[in-house]
């Protein structure tokens, strides 16, 4: 009987301890997703789309590119509004955004599909000339705005979209203040949090070789995406959101 009984709890603690087990291996829900500078939101619609079909609660952060604090700010009342841990995603700027939002308690991992990840005393100005881009200068505004002009967004921005689409995009631009470019980032969250990260093979708004320094530095779970432009979470969304779920999945909250 003495037996039996420590044999049922030891089946019993075996049981919950594989319930712990698997509770923590379950995958993180909440899909936060950041975009760059030039557009808005609406770009993400094809990774949302793919991502709710599969059970995931995502939300986009539309942040005002009118300076780095004011996108950081943003992005964290994104975070605040979620009902438990998070996956941040960014593309382009939003990289620089999320190394600093990811700091939140509820940032579980990081995601960076063609963006910026910066560490402290870089600026995406200084890191652009140490590995220039092939694409054409910025245009700026009178009060310090940039922009794609029209005629060099398909090529430089969206070579792997349609023509009318990325026709449609630059002439939807939100214009971006270019002190975002110089904003410097005191503490990372890529050295403290996982992250994953995406090289758009062919993009000529970011070098190819900065964003795979970038993944090598913080140690990210890299894929390359051959004969991806700049709009790479566009043009290969199941691509994209294959390497969210990767992170949702392994990321611990």
């Amino acid at each position: 009987m003495k037996l039996n009984k420590l044999t049922l709890a030891a089946g019993m603690l075996l049981a919950i301890a594989g319930g712990a087990a698997q509770v923590q291996a379950l995958p993180v829900k909440n899909i936060v997703l950041v975009h760059g500078a030039f557009v808005g939101g609406a770009g993400w619609r094809p990774v949302y789309d793919r991502l709710t079909h599969d059970g995931y609660n995502v939300t986009l952060v539309q942040e005002p590119l009118t300076g780095f604090q004011e996108d950081v700010t943003a992005t964290r009342r994104i975070i605040d509004q979620q009902n438990g841990p998070v996956i941040l995603v960014g593309h382009s700027y939003g990289g620089a955004i999320i190394s600093e939002a990811g700091n939140d308690t509820k940032v579980a991992g990081l995601v960076y599909i063609a963006a910026h990840a910066l560490d402290n005393g870089e600026t995406e100005a200084s890191n652009g000339k140490k590995f220039p881009n092939s694409a054409h200068p910025f245009a700026k505004s009178s009060d310090g705005y940039l922009t794609i002009a029209p005629e060099n967004y398909h090529s430089d921005f969206a070579a792997d979209l349609p023509a009318a689409q990325a026709d449609f995009e630059a002439h939807a631009q939100m214009p971006t203040n270019s002190a975002v470019f110089t904003a410097n980032i005191s503490d990372p969250a890529w050295k403290t949090k996982p992250s994953w990260y995406m090289v758009a093979k062919a993009d000529k708004i970011i070098s190819p070789d900065l964003e795979r320094m970038y993944a090598k530095r913080a140690h990210s779970h890299t894929v390359e995406i051959a004969g991806a432009s700049h709009s790479v979470y566009q043009s290969h969304p199941d691509d994209v959101a294959k390497l969210i779920e990767q992170a949702a999945l392994h990321a611990q909250p």
